[in-house]
């Protein structure tokens, strides 16, 4: 029986290519039922047109229909993809700048902290909006979210729906592929454990060949090279004894040790070589620059004869798979509520941990207390995470200057006075998307 895969936000054009042509990789999903959501039409015409030449390449038999439309997608779905982005860069570009003009400079801003916290606001009413019409669609849909802010986002979601959703980061994989690459191990004889909330897990447990890789880690990261190319994650990795599973440049926002005077942000965040070192304001200078660009980009994709037909490393379609197709289990990290998984983490927030897709569905293992010190500061990001959400489902503006008040890098370059004004000013900027707040005063 053919199984139908639907794309909310198929616009993220580069999301759209990579997963789907992974899903098409599976035997099971050859003749696939692919349906495409975007309120762009433009972009959606594009993410159909290369979904086509996918399906020709590879010679499948699948078929992809498009729609501005997602209750016309829905109907019946087996699995569920969503990678929105609500509002242009006009919009969120605030969420920089803003908080530069107190002093809080932020590299990325899609997390947590001010600039994150006021994503996830304008975000929160559409992701509900779009949970509410799997529940009466295709409530048994495996509903897999790549939108950020992660945990901001699934915890609202699974506070408020039984619908079966995940949060899925590529962080996890992509850094164990790294520090496999620094000691010189393939990653076939890699295993690890990591755990914490998204963008704020670390690895628990890394061995290779079944021997602990930190000695070797902890070398690797004297040599220069290596240690300029994650300058924030390699000073955390040797303070912290475990080594943090998101760049340097967003790892820097989360705390108080990189960002907080001009002098740090020299030496931590400028000249790293990785792919995001925590330059500020670096979202928005790659956003301008694919605004102008991501056409010519995807029109040369598709004039090219060559596919590449090849699966890649993100985790949607294995789960698929496991779930839905040829029910090969598969394991991974996934973002799911705090039922006891991490015993000194916040109670029922998202959390980041390992978890089994299989025909039994998607099943989380409990890790227990990770270290004290981890837990001190993965407690302070999520109970601030846990607030803003709090704030948001009661439309209470108070709550979400509080979630800003106890953020890490705020706290540690503004007043209360200052992060009060701060607030105001991006709750004012962003009136036009916080109508469900019973008042935007505090």
């Amino acid at each position: 029986m053919k199984k139908k895969i639907v794309f909310i936000g198929a616009g993220s054009l580069g999301f759209t290519q990579d997963l789907s042509r992974d899903i098409l990789s599976f035997e099971s999903f050859r003749d696939a039922e692919f349906h495409l959501v975007d309120i762009h039409e433009g972009r959606l015409n594009y993410a159909r047109q290369v979904l086509e030449k996918l399906i020709k390449a590879g010679n499948y038999g699948a078929t992809v229909h498009a729609t501005t439309d997602r209750k016309k997608a829905l109907p019946g779905a087996d699995g569920v993809l969503i990678t929105i982005l609500q509002g242009e860069l006009s919009v969120w570009r605030h969420d920089i700048e803003i908080p530069k003009s107190f002093g809080v400079d932020v590299n990325v801003g899609d997390t947590r902290g001010p600039s994150g916290i006021f994503r996830f606001l304008r975000t929160a009413p559409v992701m509900l909006e779009i949970i509410r019409d799997v529940e009466q669609l295709c409530p048994n849909a495996v509903v897999l979210n790549y939108t950020n802010p992660m945990a901001l986002l699934c915890s609202y979601l699974q506070k408020q729906s039984s619908v079966n959703i995940t949060g899925l980061c590529h962080s996890v994989q992509a850094t164990a592929m790294l520090l496999a690459g620094w000691i010189g191990a393939d990653m076939k004889d890699i295993w690890y454990t990591c755990a914490g909330i998204n963008h704020q897990a670390f690895f628990l447990e890394l061995k290779w060949k079944g021997e602990d890789v930190y000695p070797l880690l902890r070398e690797a990261v004297k040599r220069e090279e290596i240690y300029n190319q994650e300058q924030v994650r390699n000073e955390m990795f040797m303070n912290l004894g475990y080594y943090p599973t998101e760049s340097s440049g967003h790892s820097s926002e989360y705390v108080s040790w990189f960002r907080s005077r001009p002098d740090l942000i020299e030496k931590y965040c400028t000249h790293g070589t990785g792919w995001n070192p925590g330059i500020h304001g670096n979202i928005i200078r790659n956003r301008e620059r694919r605004e102008s660009t991501w056409e010519d980009v995807f029109k040369q994709r598709l004039a090219s004869d060559e596919v590449d037909l090849k699966r890649g490393e993100e985790y949607a379609s294995n789960i698929f798979n496991a779930i839905f197709g040829d029910q090969t289990p598969f394991e991974f990290c996934g973002n799911l509520p705090n039922n006891g998984l991490i015993s000194n983490l916040p109670p029922m927030a998202c959390v980041e941990v390992p978890v089994l897709a299989s025909r039994a569905g998607i099943k989380p293992f409990n890790v227990g207390a990770i270290p004290d010190h981890l837990a001190i500061m993965i407690n302070t990001s999520s109970r601030c995470e846990e607030l803003a959400i709090a704030g948001a489902i009661e439309g209470n503006p108070e709550k979400i200057y509080h979630a800003i008040l106890f953020d890490p890098l705020s706290a540690s370059v503004c007043s209360m006075a200052e992060i009060r004004d701060m607030t105001r000013a991006m709750l004012e900027k962003n009136r036009d998307f916080l109508g469900y707040f019973r008042t935007l005063a505090i």
